[in-house]
């Protein structure tokens, strides 16, 4: 069966929803934290621990993960790694104490470690090269949108059928997309990508021995970290900064998000758009990341304001920066690494990203819990992306090829 342009929107569709329920799978505990803490009598530092263990799961995870989808092809990595992650969520459901709940956010964070380097596949195989920046830049603005939806929905889910009622929920869907995906994709094949930057019979070389690995990597250690923080702390900032907890949480959440989701499409929109008028794929994607770290300088100015709207447009605007830098960082993946590599070389970026963020979020949790509230942290956030744009400058001065 070839890969009609009907059928590749509807596989599209299928790579949208998959990072969504990757969002919300992880997204439950930290819109009900306050819940949760308050049933299994946790302080602050033990969420930073789930948190930062959560971090090291995926981090693990990513290490296999990235040689698993090139092993298993798009196909079927996304079928494993939806069904895979939405058995862990299912797990949160039954657990008692902190022990038994740190192994379930360990065990999600290992799952959920497919999604990275399977949606890349995913796309990098389906989409030209200039259609990608929009593809990437359209996947992340939905998974954006999980991070809309998840604190508007989760309350109400929590609501019905309690906090761990509404791990199973999320389970259950993902199980229910994987079943899917396989009838979709079934008797579907065509080449593994529509382009190809170097032969596949080309010499092989361990993309650590890389420069271009390395390029990729730092600068996920440095650009991911802001946003791991906030994915897990900005509730908790909202409660200590605002004093909002609950169904109050979720407007000003999900707002935020709209901006994670706008930075997405127009980062994409524009990269595209910047390819067709001539521009090389490295010059397009190191200029957006530029401006997209421009957009993260007024992060420290949300603890002066008095209003927590005026807070959730200086969060919605750091949002948009961090996913216009992230993805025009995933098109230059996919630009410069050829397909063979492409599951490897994201998972290992993404490995390195969550690093970054596992110590964060387990540092916000010592500095909160010593009284220094967020300053330090959106300052490391503001100087973050100039140093990773800085650092892709220096690795990559010229264009690299795929060799």
């Amino acid at each position: 069966m070839e890969l009609t342009s009907r059928r590749r929107n509807l596989l599209f569709g299928f790579a949208l929803t998959a990072g969504i329920l990757n969002l919300v799978d992880r997204q439950i505990i930290s819109v009900l934290k306050p819940i949760i803490s308050a049933d299994l009598h946790w302080t602050d530092n033990d969420y930073g621990t789930l948190a930062a263990w959560f971090q090291a799961g995926v981090a693990g995870g990513l290490l296999v993960a990235g040689w698993i989808v090139d092993r298993l092809g798009w196909k079927w990595a996304n079928a494993v790694g939806v069904a895979s992650w939405s058995l862990a969520a299912l797990t949160h459901g039954w657990s008692r104490s902190m022990a038994q709940f740190l192994l379930s956010r360990i065990t999600l964070g290992a799952t959920e470690a497919m999604g990275t380097p399977s949606g890349m596949k995913t796309l990098t195989t389906i989409f030209a090269p200039h259609q990608r920046s929009t593809a990437i830049g359209m996947t992340n603005a939905f998974t954006s949108l999980g991070a809309i939806l998840a604190p508007l929905a989760i309350p109400f889910a929590a609501a019905a059928w309690g906090w761990r009622g509404t791990f199973v929920a999320a389970g259950l869907v993902g199980l229910v997309w994987s079943v899917l995906w396989l009838a979709v994709t079934r008797g579907l094949t065509f080449p593994e990508r529509l382009d190809e930057v170097v032969p596949e019979n080309a010499p092989r070389r361990s993309i650590l021995r890389q420069r271009r690995t390395w390029a990729i990597a730092i600068a996920k250690v440095l650009s991911d970290a802001t946003w791991w923080l906030l994915l897990f702390w900005m509730p908790d900032y909202f409660s200590r900064q605002f004093g909002l907890s609950g169904l109050h949480l979720g407007p000003p959440l999900a707002v935020a998000y709209c901006g994670s989701a706008a930075g997405s499409l127009l980062s994409g929109l524009v990269g595209t758009a910047l390819m067709r008028r001539g521009w090389s794929g490295e010059r397009t994607r190191k200029t957006i990341m530029l401006v997209s770290a421009f957009c993260v300088l007024p992060l420290p100015l949300a603890l002066t304001v008095h209003s927590y709207w005026w807070a959730v447009a200086l969060l919605a605007l750091t949002l948009a920066g961090h996913q216009g830098f992230s993805t025009s960082l995933f098109a230059l993946i996919a630009d410069i690494v050829p397909s063979r590599e492409i599951g490897r070389v994201t998972s290992f970026g993404a490995f390195c990203g969550n690093l970054g963020g596992m110590v964060l979020t387990k540092s916000a949790g010592l500095v909160l819990t010593a009284g220094l509230g967020y300053a330090p942290l959106f300052v490391f956030g503001v100087s973050s992306y100039f140093l990773a744009w800085g650092w892709l400058n220096l690795m990559l001065p010229r264009r690299l090829s795929a060799d």
